[in-house]
């Protein structure tokens, strides 16, 4: 579906209208809708593969199955097995003074969620969200990026035949779309891009007062620990970097690893790469740069680095023309901070190597820095684990391997700062998308009158004891 500025607020209508005759779906309801996303992504996985490879010029379907296919089945499935018990109010204590009143916290969807998703993961980080806007009983409407526009058509047709158009409903089209979607005085809005467009939405979204969840990037570090298994640490570090060709938001940026094991580094990261992807240039399960301009705009930062004195290592080899935009992966030695390849984010198979002479200073080099989306800690000695979780603030972690804390559905997902605000997945993604109504109920006999006017002796003894045990 492809929409102008003009027919967006015909979407939301009659999504409004369709929450106001159903505010509070019962658990069925909610059910068949993701038992309805589940069957869109089994029923048309070949189909899906092939439009974001068509897309990216090479995308392996290996990886749209494990980093898209997989990850989608396993939200759905897990919202499925746990929804109904998200949905039961919360029971509370009512305070001391108030009892024998009961307390508790009522979810309730909020009402309309809107989506806007970026490119780099079309299906995961459309069907992510969704998955917990629709166990909590909301509908969405979900803005698709341009520059997948195979896949986004793909999308738009599969929702269309397996959902009801005041239940889901895919939005496509340039920027100046985006921009009007943004601006729909949504129940909240999730968006997930760079921090630089992340600042445009969550400012039109401020002008309706709209919550927002704003899933970002920045630079995401590893740290190679003084007591790490190395070769170990390598190889989840090559992987983290080279799926999707870099293109992750929670891919590492840079890695910081003691000064004297750099040349260690580059050797063990040439093998990695030729082991786990030989001949890479012509090798079909390395993803290609998903557009010229991304593919430009990489050679420009490792171009710009160079010139400025840092070194280019290249991993891998090999070259095929019938596959557009090979970009090999590079480690960049010698980086200085001065350099734009480290305060952008690269978003891409470039990955500069920092040296230091202790812990410490690993950990001050990230502390004085944006708080990033992902931090990755590799290390066996538990005090110098406990010391880098301490002393760094970051989205999320994980220690001893790269990117896999995004699968865990019972941790939340989100950045802090400039890398997001807000999470979800799982009953994180639930809570966000439900709003916890407080529901207070007075009992029969109560001693709420004692309170009552006129405030002669008997309210100021109540007072008194109040103010003393409040």
């Amino acid at each position: 579906m492809s929409d102008t500025p003009f027919s967006l607020d015909d979407h939301l209508q009659r999504m409004r209208g369709a929450h106001r005759s159903q505010p509070m779906p019962a658990w069925p309801d909610r059910a068949r809708r993701l038992q309805a996303l589940e069957a869109l992504v089994l029923q048309h996985r070949s189909e899906i593969a092939a439009a974001i490879n068509a897309d990216f010029g090479c995308r392996p379907h290996e990886e749209t199955d494990l980093l898209e296919i997989y990850p989608s089945l396993s939200a759905i499935r897990h919202a499925l097995a746990r929804g109904r018990r998200w949905m039961k109010p919360r029971r509370r204590l009512a305070d001391l003074l108030f009892l024998p009143a009961s307390t508790e916290l009522r979810p309730q969807p909020l009402g309309v969620i809107g989506i806007i998703v970026p490119w780099n993961y079309p299906l995961y980080l459309a069907i992510g969200p969704l998955v917990d806007a629709l166990a909590a009983g909301n509908r969405a409407m979900i803005k698709m990026s341009e520059y997948t526009p195979r896949f986004s058509a793909l999308f738009a047709e599969l929702v269309g035949h397996h959902f009801a158009p005041d239940e889901v409903v895919v939005i496509n089209g340039d920027a100046a779309v985006a921009q009007a979607f943004s601006s729909l005085p949504f129940d909240h809005l999730l968006f997930t891009g760079s921090t630089a467009v992340g600042r445009h939405v969550m400012r039109a979204a401020a002008a309706n007062l709209t919550p927002v969840t704003l899933e970002l990037g920045g630079k995401s570090p590893a740290i190679i620990g003084p007591d790490a298994h190395f070769e170990r640490a390598v190889e989840r570090i090559v992987f983290g970097k080279l799926v999707n060709a870099g293109q992750t938001c929670i891919a590492p940026d840079y890695v910081l690893l003691p000064r004297s094991r750099v040349g260690d580094f580059i050797a063990a990261a040439r093998a990695t790469v030729n082991r786990l992807y030989p001949e890479i240039g012509a090798n079909a399960q390395y993803a290609s740069i998903v557009s010229e301009a991304q593919y430009q705009r990489l050679i420009g930062l490792r171009d710009a680095a160079v010139a400025a004195g840092a070194r280019a290592e290249i991993l891998g080899s090999g070259s095929d023309p019938a596959q557009p935009r090979r970009l090999l992966p590079t480690l960049l030695i010698g980086v200085q901070d001065s350099m734009k390849v480290m305060h952008e984010e690269i978003f891409g198979p470039l990955l500069p190597v920092v040296g230091y002479d202790t812990l410490d200073q690993a950990i001050g080099y990230i502390a004085a820095r944006p708080h990033p989306l992902a931090l990755y800690l590799f290390e066996r000695n538990r005090t110098a684990i406990e010391k880098v979780l301490s002393g760094t603030i970051a989205g999320g972690v994980t220690v001893n391997d790269t990117l896999y804390h995004i699968a865990q559905h019972k941790l939340p997902f989100g950045g802090i700062g400039p890398s997001g605000m807000g999470g979800y997945h799982g009953e994180a993604g639930f809570r966000t998308f439900s709003h916890a109504k407080p529901v207070m109920r007075q009992a029969r006999l109560n001693g709420a009158g004692l309170l009552n006017p006129p405030y002669g002796a008997r309210f100021r003894h109540m007072l008194d004891l109040l103010l003393k045990r409040g």
